[in-house]
C-alpha cells in the first residue's frame, strides 16, 4: 500500500507535539476488530511500531498462540488455559515438587518441565543449570510486566518455546552478526574489544539467550520483546550494538576483559529507553521496515 502523505503529515505533527503513536493506536484498534484476527498484519504492526501498553499483553497472547485468531473464542480458550494451569499446579503440589513457599518463578519452571516431560525426580532436583537459569531470568522479567499468574505462565512458556523453535538455529550466529555491524558503526571500538580479549567474553547469553531479561528494565525490555514475539531475533543484535555504542567512551577506557563484562552485565538503567529507541532505528536502517498494509 502506498504511503498516504496526509497520514504521514499527521503522524509527524502528532509526534512533534508529543502525541507520538496516536495514529498507530487507531490502526491497531482497527486490526483488533478483525475476526478472525490477521496474524500477519498484527506481526507487521508490532515490527513497525511500539505496541500501546493497554493492548500489549493481548497482542502477545494472540501472536504466541495462547489465544486463537477467532476473537469470539477468546473467553472459552482463556478458561481452558486457566483450567490447565490449575491442573498442572495441583499435580506438582500432590507430587511435592512445590509448596506455598516455592518462589513463583520456580513454580513456573517446574510447570514448564512437567509439560515438556523433562521434570527431574524429586530426589534428583539440583540447582538450575544454565538453560534453566535462562528460563528463570525470562520468568522474573515477565512477572514484572504481567500481573495475572495464569497469563504470566502461558506467556513465559510460549515465549520460550517459540524462541527456541524459531530462532534456536540463529542464536549461535548472533555474536558474529554483532561483530559485523559494529565494524560498520564503530571499527575503533571493535578493534579495542578484540585487542583486549573482551570480544569473545561479551555477555552473549544475557543478550541473546535471555533476550536482555535481567539487563534492561521492563519498561525498555517489553519494547524489545514486541519485536522478538512478532518474528525478529535480529533486534537483539542491534540492542547489543547500541549498548556498545552508547558506552563507547567508557568501554574504550577498560582494558581488562572482566572489567568490560562486569560493566555490560550491570549497565546504568536510567537511559535504556533511549538505547532501545536508537537500537530500533538501527534495526530499521539495516534490515528495512516491514511494509504490509496496516
Amino acid at each position: 500500500m502506498a504511503d498516504d502523505p496526509q497520514r504521514n503529515f499527521r503522524s509527524a505533527y502528532y509526534e512533534k507535539v508529543g502525541f507520538r503513536g496516536v495514529e498507530e493506536k487507531k490502526s491497531l484498534e482497527i486490526l483488533l476488530k478483525d475476526n478472525p484476527l490477521d496474524l500477519e498484519k498484527l506481526s507487521t504492526f508490532s515490527q513497525r511500531f511500539p505496541l500501546p501498553s493497554m493492548y500489549r499483553i493481548h497482542v502477545w497472547k494472540v501472536l504466541l498462540g495462547i489465544l486463537p485468531p477467532h476473537s469470539d473464542s477468546h473467553t472459552l480458550v482463556g478458561g481452558y488455559r486457566k483450567e490447565q494451569y490449575q491442573d498442572i499446579l495441583e499435580a506438582l503440589e500432590v507430587m511435592r515438587y512445590i509448596n506455598s513457599s516455592t518462589p513463583s518463578t520456580h513454580v513456573y519452571l517446574r510447570m514448564f518441565q512437567l509439560e515438556s516431560q523433562v521434570l527431574p525426580r524429586c530426589s534428583e532436583t539440583s540447582p538450575p543449570d544454565e538453560e534453566n537459569e535462562d528460563f528463570l531470568s525470562i520468568s522474573r522479567a515477565m512477572e514484572e510486566i504481567v500481573d495475572d499468574p495464569v497469563d504470566c505462565y502461558w506467556l513465559i512458556k510460549c515465549f520460550v518455546n517459540q524462541f527456541h523453535l524459531k530462532f534456536g538455529d540463529s542464536v549461535p550466529h548472533l555474536p558474529k552478526s554483532l561483530e559485523h555491524y559494529l565494524s560498520q558503526e564503530e571499527p575503533r571500538l571493535l578493534n579495542h574489544l578484540k585487542n583486549s580479549g573482551a570480544l569473545p567474553q561479551l555477555p552473549y547469553s544475557l543478550w541473546f539467550r535471555r533476550c536482555f531479561a535481567g539487563c534492561l528494565p521492563e519498561s525498555s525490555l517489553q519494547r524489545v520483546w514486541d519485536k522478538v514475539i512478532s518474528g525478529s531475533c535480529k533486534i537483539l543484535v542491534f540492542v547489543a550494538l547500541e549498548i556498545l555504542l552508547s558506552y563507547k567512551i567508557m568501554l574504550m577506557g577498560i582494558n581488562r576483559p572482566e572489567g568490560v563484562v562486569k560493566f555490560l552485565c550491570n549497565i546504568p538503567q536510567e537511559n535504556t529507553d533511549a538505547i532501545v529507541t536508537k537500537a530500533i532505528d538501527l534495526w530499521h536502517k539495516y534490515c528495512g521496515n516491514p511494509m504490509h498494509a496496516v
